[in-house]
């Protein structure tokens, strides 16, 4: 059967469910099913996405919970009684839970915190004390460790007695009296173990450690970099704090890819799902850089009545200024794209500016050499159809080759270096978007354009 059939099944089945009343069936109905199904069930019945939550098994309710988007969550737990938003609160992983919590406004951050137990609220409170974005907030408390005089036997035993409510038991974690984190290991490595081996003879001390105020964005490249599905947390003093598992991760590179997308398009990061979003506060994160980008734009405006007396004496020149400019901004939006992706997954650093520059510099000149050969052609073309450009056409076709050699270059340039130069200074890359980039290469264009038009065309036309 074809997932979308299946689907249809589920949930002609739920419809008919419904319609029994019969709380009993409808539990054991959600219960039998995937987690992802019984959130497509929430998404497509909006109406009873509580009552859905509030019928499982308070386990798969967690579980279910946690992957629905944050305006589903904040409806959910409006809806529901304050005895089952504790029960799923406090059943949440720690991670999970803060991770909902932390986009709440205050005053309902503040009545749900006391719903939870005081194990599970000072816990909490611990990881919303965690600067925004960073690995505190992601990280959960709930893991497995063992000492390294402990036997394998013995490790055995810890983990049947404290892994229950643990996130994973995929690595264990090997700490000294003080907690200081000491190794990691598989738990593989202990199941092929002989039960009597001590934990020090298994230890390679080859750990790889997150700091506990390390940004999220740096421990998505640890966690690809080293092929791990669970890192150790710690503090400056090397104290275990936590750990943070690969889906948190997943989720965190799902969230930055959708800001930079958006940054990139020239607006501010969206919180919110866009039809989410009241239409006002959607306004606000558009309408600045807006204004940014047309105050950017007036300066064209500026460059080319600077000009003036040289667009009144060839007329001919303004026919090839759209070309001109966006040209570049094309250009320079390719490479700007280019390099924020490159930076985002890691492929460069900031070290390595100069390989950027010297491969933008040869990548500029091919490219607007082949443009600028497309462009003198279509000068030699259109004079011979309708002879537009006179006896001097030669040297406007010269004017706007080399002109756009020259824009191409520049957009290129602009456009692979201003990312890295907002990352040295400490700035968000994606912010150097496409729209601000193309804004920043049409006034330069301009003034290269009539830079060189002058240099061919002077005592001539100019």
């Amino acid at each position: 059967m074809s997932i979308e059939l299946e689907q249809q099944s589920i949930q002609e089945q739920f419809e008919q469910l419904i319609v029994t009343e019969d709380k009993l069936a409808i539990r054991e109905f959600l219960d039998d099913q995937n987690i992802a199904d019984v959130a497509d069930l929430i998404y497509e019945y909006p109406d009873y996405e509580a009552k859905i939550i509030a019928n499982l098994s308070i386990h798969r309710a967690a579980s279910t919970f946690k992957i629905l988007d944050f305006p589903t969550q904040k409806r959910i737990v409006a809806e529901l009684p304050s005895f089952k938003t504790a029960e799923l609160l406090n059943e949440l992983q720690a991670d999970d839970r803060t991770d909902f919590l932390e986009d709440l406004p205050k005053e309902v951050l503040r009545d749900l915190i006391k719903l939870l137990e005081p194990e599970e609220r000072l816990v909490t409170l611990s990881l919303l004390g965690y600067p925004e974005d960073s690995v505190g907030r992601l990280m959960t408390p709930d893991y497995v460790y063992v000492y390294e005089h402990n036997s394998v036997a013995e490790v055995f035993e810890i983990i049947r007695k404290y892994a229950k409510n643990t996130e994973t038991i995929d690595v264990i974690y090997v700490i000294n009296e003080k907690g200081e984190l000491m190794d990691d290991l598989r738990i593989k490595e202990f199941i092929l173990a002989a039960p009597d081996k001590k934990v020090n003879e298994l230890m390679d001390e080859r750990v790889i450690s997150l700091n506990v105020t390390d940004d999220q964005e740096h421990a998505n490249q640890v966690f690809k970099m080293n092929n791990r599905v669970a890192l150790p947390v710690v503090d400056d003093n090397n104290v275990l704090l936590g750990i943070i598992t690969i889906d948190d991760i997943l989720w965190v590179a799902t969230e930055e890819f959708s800001e930079d997308m958006q940054k990139m398009g020239g607006t501010q990061a969206l919180d919110e799902p866009y039809l989410e979003m009241p239409i006002l506060k959607l306004f606000k994160k558009r309408i600045g850089w807006l204004v940014i980008l047309f105050v950017g734009e007036m300066l064209t405006a500026t460059a080319m009545g600077y000009f003036e007396d040289e667009i009144a004496k060839a007329t001919v020149l303004a026919l090839f200024i759209p070309l001109i400019i966006s040209s570049g901004g094309n250009s320079g939006s390719q490479a700007s794209t280019l390099i924020i992706q490159a930076m985002a997954v890691g492929e460069i650093t900031l070290f390595e500016w100069w390989r950027v520059l010297r491969r933008e510099i040869l990548s500029g000149l091919m490219l607007g050499s082949i443009l600028g050969f497309v462009g003198f052609l279509r000068v030699a073309v259109w004079q011979q159809v309708t002879h537009t450009y006179g006896v001097h056409w030669k040297l406007i076709g010269f004017t706007v080759g080399f002109s756009l050699v020259g824009v191409v270059l520049w957009g290129t340039l602009s456009g692979s270096m201003l990312p890295m130069i907002l990352k040295r200074l400490g700035a968000d890359p994606a912010v150097s978007s496409a729209p601000f980039v193309a804004t920043l290469v049409d006034v330069t264009g301009l003034i290269i354009y009539f830079t060189v038009a002058y240099f061919f065309l002077q005592g001539l036309l100019l």
